[in-house]
C-alpha cells in the first residue's frame, strides 16, 4: 500500500505576512530616511548657513548625535537592507510569481503592490546615496576645493 500525498499551493495576496518583500521595501525606506536625518540633513543646513537649525534640531532630537557618532554602522546596515529589497524585488520576487503563480496575470491590485515597492526601493536608493554623498564625500571635496 502506497500512499501518495499532494500539496496544494495557495496564492498569496501582496502584502500578506506569507509575503516578506513589502517588509524589504519598508525597511530599506525607513533606513534610508534614517540615513539623510542623522548625517546628511545636518551637514547640509550647515552648509546652507542655517546652523542654528542644527543646533534647535539636535536640542530636539538628541539621539540624532549618538546615532550620527555610530554613522558607518548606519551606513552598512541601511546599504545591506536596500540591497536585500533589490535582490528580493527583482529576482526573487518575479521568480516566485512565475514559478508559484502567486499573482494573476490580470490582478491589478498585485501589479499595483508591484509598482509601489519598486517605487518606495528607488525613493529609498536616491535618499541614501544623497545621506551618501553628503556624509562622507562632500566635507572631503569641500576640503580639498579650499586647499586649492
Amino acid at each position: 500500500m502506497t500512499r501518495q500525498s499532494t500539496t496544494i499551493v495557495q496564492p498569496t495576496k501582496a502584502g500578506s505576512t506569507k509575503n516578506p518583500s513589502w517588509m524589504f521595501s519598508y525597511l530599506s525606506l525607513f533606513t534610508s530616511l534614517s540615513t539623510l536625518l542623522c548625517c546628511a540633513l545636518p551637514s547640509l543646513l550647515v552648509l546652507f548657513g542655517l546652523g542654528a537649525s542644527v543646533a534647535s534640531m539636535l536640542s530636539f532630537m538628541p539621539w540624532l548625535v549618538s546615532l550620527s557618532h555610530h554613522k558607518p554602522w548606519v551606513f552598512a546596515i541601511s546599504g545591506a537592507l536596500i540591497l536585500l529589497s533589490f535582490v528580493q524585488t527583482y529576482a526573487i520576487a518575479p521568480r516566485l510569481k512565475r514559478d508559484a503563480d502567486t499573482c494573476a496575470a490580470d490582478d491589478p491590485s498585485c501589479h499595483r503592490a508591484t509598482r509601489f515597492s519598486k517605487i518606495a526601493l528607488w525613493i529609498s536608493t536616491v535618499i541614501y546615496l544623497i545621506g551618501f554623498f553628503a556624509a562622507f564625500l562632500l566635507g572631503p571635496i569641500l576640503a580639498r576645493m579650499d586647499r586649492a
